[in-house]
């Protein structure tokens, strides 16, 4: 994404933030079968009808650099961003160790945290906790918003307010 080199990071997981546990409601913007971009391409998994196109248009509004962090790996670019009308994103490829996160912590949150190599991000999942906002506080130098996904719901309008309200104190800070 360029032109976006000096922004902060939005780490994006799939399941739960993009793909929410439970069906989300039908409405005008967001009719059956979720709207989707494309049609099914035969990947057999029934719950991407559960993507909101307009995830996409809100992340990219965000004005950062989006990055996959999740284990779809690049099948996230293959299958998640034509339906959200996203480019192709950088991606987390996960180390292949079997190393335990400290107790308590995400096994993502370490990683993730070097991923940005010491700059400012937010990282968008369903399973962070406070255990993991502690660890980045007290090993990141600098700001950084873990904001976490109801994964029944998926992201709201919420979530994007929370980023966007960070964003500007990050903004405000430089």
């Amino acid at each position: 994404m360029a032109g976006l080199a000096n922004s902060p990071l939005i780490f994006v997981d799939v399941d739960g933030p993009l793909i929410p546990f439970k069906a989300r409601p039908v409405s005008r913007e967001r009719p059956l079968g979720g709207g989707a971009v494309q049609p099914l391409d035969g990947t057999g998994n029934p719950l991407l009808d559960r993507l909101d196109p307009e995830d996409g248009r809100r992340l990219l509004a965000l004005g950062c650099q989006l990055v996959w962090a999740t284990t779809w790996i690049a099948e996230a670019n293959e299958v998640i961003s034509p339906r959200l009308g996203l480019p192709d994103l950088s991606v987390v490829e996960w180390p292949d160790d079997d190393e335990d996160p400290e107790h308590g912590l995400h096994w993502k949150t370490v990683f993730l945290t070097r991923w940005a190599a010491g700059g400012p991000f937010v990282w968008l999942d369903d399973e962070i906790t406070d255990a993991d906002r502690r660890w980045v506080a007290a090993h990141h130098p600098v700001r950084a918003l873990l904001q976490r996904v109801d994964p029944y719901v998926g992201l709201t309008e919420a979530d994007f307010s929370a980023v966007r309200r960070w964003l500007g104190q990050i903004d405000g800070a430089a």
